[in-house]
Formats: C-alpha cells, structure tokens, sequence
C-alpha cells in the first residue's frame, strides 16, 4: 500500500512540472498581450472619445467658423421624403414648407416628434433649419422630417451618431403599404368567398 502512494506522488509531481512550463508560456503570451494593449490604449486615449449618455456636454467651438454653410439630410418614412438643411447663421428657427413648423404641424406630439432628434442632442437653439417635405401623410411626413434632421446632425457631427442611433432616429422605418395583387381587392384582401 505504501508503494502505490508513492507512485501516485511522483505522477502529481511530474504532471505539475508540465503544467507549470505551459502555464509560464502562457502567463508570457498574456504580458505580451497586456503591452500590447497598453499602447493601444495610449493612442486611442490622444484621439477624441464619444460622449456618453450621461456625460453629453454641447461644445460651443462646433458651431464658429462655419459661415453660410449647412449640412443636409433626407429623411424618409412610407412615401414622403424630407430634405433638410441646418444651418448654423440666422435666426435659430424651424421652417417646413416656408411655413413655420408649429403651423404645418398643428398637433403638440407631431410637433415633439420633429424636435425630437435636436432634442436628443440638445441643439434646438443651435441651428436654422429649412426642410421640403413632399408625399405621405402628416404623420409620416412629421417621422420623415426628424429622420432627416437626423441624418443631417451627423453630417455635422459624427460624433452624434452613437446617441442618435441609440434613439432609433438613424433607422429608417422600411414599412410601407404593400401593392395591390391581381385577383384581390387589396394587397391580401380576397374578394368573398361562397361555396356554391
């Protein structure tokens, strides 16, 4: 009994020697890898970061030196299309159609609903913007215009993408009325049915 201990001992021991030369190899592979990337880390650190969430401060520099420029988007939604332009010089208001955008859209959530991509970056003073929207409903037409404003933002700023996008702002919503099938009264409506 006691020389099958002994043999037991001596297999743990030489087993643990194995471990230990591949556990070295691999503890040096890791290093590497930490050193690695800590200089990754060193050059991501000088390259600007995007804001976060709860962090999301306006730079005021953003917006100088930019003259008559603007930056544009076009939003869709079902069958109307926004052409938006921001524009960082004039009077800081909304105008869709040449109208102002409380007039166009009568009712306060249509109203929220084209504010809400400035709103989500706290731009609303920030910018003129001029918008021509054509087709749709006054909903989808509301949906397509803060789509392209939207879209318009992160043509200014690429850093705005991550809470835009977060939002669902970026996304265009691809449903759309389906088309009429020969033999059908609508897209899947059938005309009635009688068995005899």
């Amino acid at each position: 009994m006691a020389e099958k201990k002994i043999t037991k001992k001596k297999v743990e021991k030489k087993t643990e020697k194995k471990i230990s030369k591949k556990t070295e190899k691999v503890i040096e592979k890791k290093e590497e890898e930490k050193i690695e990337a800590v200089k990754i880390d060193t050059t991501v650190i000088a390259v600007p970061q995007i804001i976060d969430d709860d962090d999301f401060v306006v730079n005021e520099d953003d917006f100088k030196d930019l003259g008559d420029r603007y930056f544009e988007g076009t939003g869709r939604r079902k069958t109307s299309i926004a052409r938006v332009r921001l524009y960082t010089k004039g009077n800081k208001e909304i105008k869709v159609n040449d109208v102002d955008y409380k007039e166009y859209f009568d009712t306060p959530t249509l109203q929220s609903i084209v504010l809400d991509s400035l709103d989500t970056m706290k731009s609303l003073d920030r910018f003129r913007v001029v918008v021509v929207v054509r087709g749709g409903g006054i909903n989808s037409q509301a949906e397509s215009v803060r789509h392209g404003i939207a879209r318009a933002l992160v043509v200014f700023n690429p850093d705005y993408r991550k809470r835009l996008r977060k939002a669902g702002f970026l996304t265009r919503d691809s449903r759309m009325k389906e088309r009429k099938k020969f033999g059908l009264k609508r897209a899947r409506k059938a005309p009635q049915w009688s068995k005899r």
